[in-house]
């Protein structure tokens, strides 16, 4: 019969907590990471706790430790999602890192393509707002591609989605929120490989032809109605979500 599942372990949640900040750009490649000694203070536990949540970074990867220097954040080629962006606004004010930087190629009303209409609860070829966006990333160039989709009648209280230039670091979940007073409840993502557009080659620097990652991404309310559906395109080579389940 179904039981009600344990929190994780404590050091489990330690690594977890220090994996989001180092996805996120918090803690950039070549950061210090907390000693085992700090840990133990923040956190208020034990000193193998503190080892053990170090040592899963160092198992995923993420870390190498610098006999007598302490414990650093490897330099890891990974992708950023919604989830990390989200979490670097409520706790940093800003979605994106210090390393990124963020071009805004298309700020329009079109039509709605059958699976944005679906995402949208909208009906096909209805209009919809559409912002698209190239992020980049110091060293390595155009990282993602993510284009969102809202309904055209939010134009009247959302204008600025149709400028192209930045929302001011707030993302446009967090505008859209400001302007309509609906709040965001959960998201819900689908994720899918395939060939990369001639359009995507080129603005993700990269030779065709080649596979990218897809994210679909919809955002819901309180009351489980869309209120954003987002794309998002990576190119290869990187890694970009991973999960921890136990095995029974």
């Amino acid at each position: 019969m179904p039981q009600i599942q344990e929190a994780p372990a404590k050091y489990l949640q330690i690594a977890s907590f220090l994996r989001d900040q180092i996805i996120r750009g918090d803690l950039p490649p070549g950061a210090e990471i907390p000693s085992e000694r700090q840990i133990a203070q923040e956190w208020n536990v034990s000193r193998p706790t503190a080892t053990r949540a170090l040592q899963v970074l160092r198992h995923q990867g993420l870390v190498e430790s610098r006999q007598g220097a302490g414990t650093y954040v490897r330099d890891v080629q990974m992708h950023r999602r919604a989830v990390q962006r989200y979490h670097r606004y409520r706790e940093r004010g800003a979605q994106y890192g210090p390393d990124e930087s963020l071009e805004i190629t298309a700020a329009e009303i079109t039509s709605a393509p059958d699976y944005v209409a679906t995402a949208l609860g909208v009906k096909s070829s209805d209009p919809v707002m559409m912002r698209r966006r190239i992020i980049s990333r110091v060293g390595n160039g155009p990282i993602e591609i993510s284009t969102s989709w809202w309904p055209a009648a939010l134009a009247e209280v959302a204008p600025r989605l149709l400028e192209r230039t930045t929302l001011g670091g707030i993302g446009s979940v967090r505008y859209v929120e400001s302007v309509t007073g609906r709040q965001a409840a959960y998201a819900r993502d689908q994720v899918s490989a395939r060939l990369a557009s001639a359009d995507e080659l080129r603005d993700l620097n990269l030779q065709g032809p080649a596979a990218v990652l897809t994210i679909r991404h919809v955002v819901y309310d309180t009351d489980d109605m869309p209120l954003e559906f987002a794309e998002a395109i990576y190119p290869p080579g990187q890694w970009t979500a991973e999960q921890e389940h136990p095995i029974e």
